[in-house]
């Protein structure tokens, strides 16, 4: 899973047995209140739900009427009152505008039922397929370029039949009584304009002069509104892609917004620079990906097919991702360098990120921003000063190694 918003990534929590009965007990009173007939389901098999939520596959196993053989139960707890926003409002929400679509553009699975005061949600099983990140993860550099490159298009895809989606989100997310409904990494990339050039200075003895500060400031408005918005999952990870026969459909919606396409543009660029598995791709196949993201979304926005007009954007997109990963991962005081994840095969926290302001120094450098290349080149020498050359060696996807 990608990071958890603020405190880093989640643990898995596997579901008692007593939580087990009780979702497909819940699950079948909604799904029986829906159909006006008693609903019975069987073979619960536990899909691993994280600390918000238990996820299983159960079988139908006695229907009145035509349901799918299986189907995907998410069954939430309480949302806290400390919390920023709910992950069942915005999956509940998210599922409702994906499946007011017609079945051939969707890019998530059908909700077929849910319960606002349950906190369950009822979902097309979407299959046993390979994620992407299992086939990143794999031995075939040709499967795991092409579920890249349909990844890609399937985010283009998104990104256009969603377009012009917002307005309805918000009713949806009304509807549903949520207090806030914005793209929760916004607000920790706001935080992180504030509180990580003190860090680089503490833990790095690296000042951000008043020029970098600007140019932060100035790509924030990416998050602001623009006519560049669409409906994103916000958690399009590996893990979260599922490749199938008919291309990659996402899983995962707890995070649902509407932002501007940029933001989810710039993991074709820097890969998944919020999941657990950000490792190197081969050379060309970035730029691969997003050219085929492009073929789509030009039919809605057929100026970012113009780099005068994409690639700023996406530059701006790119740098937010960087300096919030950085708040994120960067080990403080005191702390080891440990992997982005330590349950999962991440790599560590200080190679990840060196490799992604080297990146941002190239990237900075074609775009003439002298201010941004000294401010990424002194942070590269002080992270592998504090962590040693090793630092300077992400690998790829295994995929992508060769002995």
């Amino acid at each position: 899973m990608s990071v958890e918003i603020t405190t880093g990534p989640p643990e898995v929590r596997i579901p008692a047995s007593t939580e087990v009965t009780d979702t497909v007990g819940t699950a079948e009173a909604v799904l029986s209140r829906r159909t006006g007939a008693a609903v019975r389901l069987a073979d619960a098999e536990d899909l691993g739900g994280s600390d918000r939520s238990v996820v299983m596959r159960v079988r139908v196993a006695e229907s009145p009427f035509e349901l799918p053989r299986t189907l995907v139960v998410k069954h939430y707890g309480e949302c806290p009152e400390s919390a920023r926003s709910d992950p069942f409002a915005h999956e509940a929400a998210s599922c409702q505008l994906s499946t007011s679509l017609p079945p051939e553009m969707r890019v998530g699975p059908e909700l077929i039922a849910h319960d606002v005061n349950e906190r369950l949600l009822v979902l097309e099983d979407l299959g046993r397929g390979s994620t992407l990140a299992d086939v990143l993860f794999g031995e075939d550099p040709r499967a795991a370029e092409r579920a890249l490159l349909s990844w890609a298009r399937a985010l283009g895809r998104l990104h256009t039949t969603m377009a012009g989606s917002e307005p309805d989100f918000d009713a949806l997310m009304r509807r549903l009584g949520t207090k806030s409904w914005t793209d929760p990494v916004a607000d920790d990339i706001v935080r992180s304009l504030t509180e990580l050039p003190e860090l680089l200075d503490q833990i790095l003895g690296v000042r951000t002069s008043p020029a970098v500060v600007e140019r932060l400031t100035s790509a924030a408005e990416l998050l602001g509104q623009s006519r560049y918005r669409s409906f994103s999952p916000s958690d399009i990870c590996p893990d979260n892609s599922l490749v199938t026969g008919t291309g990659v459909r996402f899983l995962d919606f707890e995070w649902g917004c509407v932002r501007d396409v940029a933001l989810d543009a710039a993991y074709l660029q820097y890969p998944f620079p919020s999941s657990w598995c950000s490792y190197a791709l081969p050379d060309n196949l970035a730029e691969g990906m997003l050219s085929t993201w492009r073929s789509e979304i030009v039919e809605v926005w057929p100026e970012l097919d113009d780099d005068e007009v994409l690639l700023p954007r996406l530059f701006d997109a790119q740098l937010l991702w960087v300096w919030v990963s950085t708040w994120w991962f960067l080990p403080r005081t005191g702390e080891t360098d440990r992997p982005i994840d330590l349950h999962m095969p991440s790599p560590r926290r200080s190679t990840a990120l060196v490799d992604r302001w080297r990146h941002l120094r190239t990237d900075a450098e074609a775009a003439g921003m002298t201010e941004l290349v000294d401010h990424a080149g002194r942070l590269v020498d002080a992270l592998v000063d504090r962590f040693g050359a090793g630092a300077l060696h992400l690998l790829p996807y295994p995929a992508f190694r060769t002995e």
